[in-house]
């Protein structure tokens, strides 16, 4: 969790996030959409057991499997949400290690150092308007900091970088705040919401919609390859030994 505060104003925590697989359809497709390369970069191989973290609507874990492997998708529940914010990004890291096989391998990419930073920036400063300090519910690490944690955990990194990506919204920013942004706009009361996404929308207007009306997010994104240490090899050979011992 980070937060974010300027001016004067009362600091609230994120309200809960409310997924809706129909509206995550009609306003942010494009996230699986934009998920294509990286399936090219996992290179899932047939009999292979991949685990799908934060799989959303199962687009891509359809994707995998049709290239043979065992698939398991595994997206979101309040608990679990709350366990992580509590827990940290370590914790999960953790659960990664432990999930992987020795020789694993971890493919992964989200929103890195900089993303939606005028998005942030509009959210900030509208809500101040309003009285409240923006509290962030989003992780968005550095290349080096995220390696670090990596290294910390564990893991050997085959490679790490961040990249800017102009992200097209086809329902626009209301569409994209209604979507991702409801932790920070459902702290209001029900009557101020509206005038909220009003003024985020005309803050962002000159830096992110064209003169044709068409609205492009300031993502960055953050794309890894990282591996357990040892050979999968050995560790399939240690399991068909305990096999063979506990048969005998």
């Amino acid at each position: 969790m980070s937060g974010v505060g300027a001016g004067n104003g009362d600091a609230a925590a994120p309200a809960p996030q409310q997924w809706s697989a129909e509206r995550y359809a009609q306003h942010a497709a494009f996230v699986p959409a934009f998920g294509a390369s990286l399936l090219e970069r996992l290179a899932p191989r047939a009999g292979e057991r991949i685990l799908d973290l934060g799989c959303g609507d199962g687009t891509l874990t359809r994707q995998i499997a049709e290239r043979g492997a065992a698939v398991v998708g595994v997206d979101a529940a309040p608990d679990f949400v709350a366990a992580a914010a509590k827990a940290g990004a370590d914790a999960a890291l953790d659960g990664v290690f432990q999930a992987l096989r020795p020789g694993g391998r971890f493919v992964a990419e989200f929103g890195g150092h900089g993303c939606i930073a005028a998005i942030v920036v509009a959210l900030t400063a509208a809500l101040q308007r309003c009285g409240r300090l923006l509290q962030s519910p989003w992780y968005f690490p550095t290349a080096e900091e995220y390696a670090a944690k990596l290294t910390a955990h564990g893991f050997e990194i085959d490679s790490i970088e961040l990249y800017p990506r102009l992200t097209p919204l086809p329902t626009g920013i209301r569409g994209w705040l209604e979507t991702f942004a409801g932790p920070m706009i459902d702290v209001l009361p029900d009557a101020e919401r509206a005038s909220l996404v009003d003024d985020v929308e005309t803050l962002l207007r000159p830096m992110l919609c064209d003169t044709a009306g068409r609205w492009t997010a300031d993502y960055v994104r953050l794309r890894l390859i990282a591996r357990r240490p040892g050979s999968a090899k050995a560790s399939a050979e240690r399991s068909a030994t305990a096999a063979r011992r506990t048969l005998g």
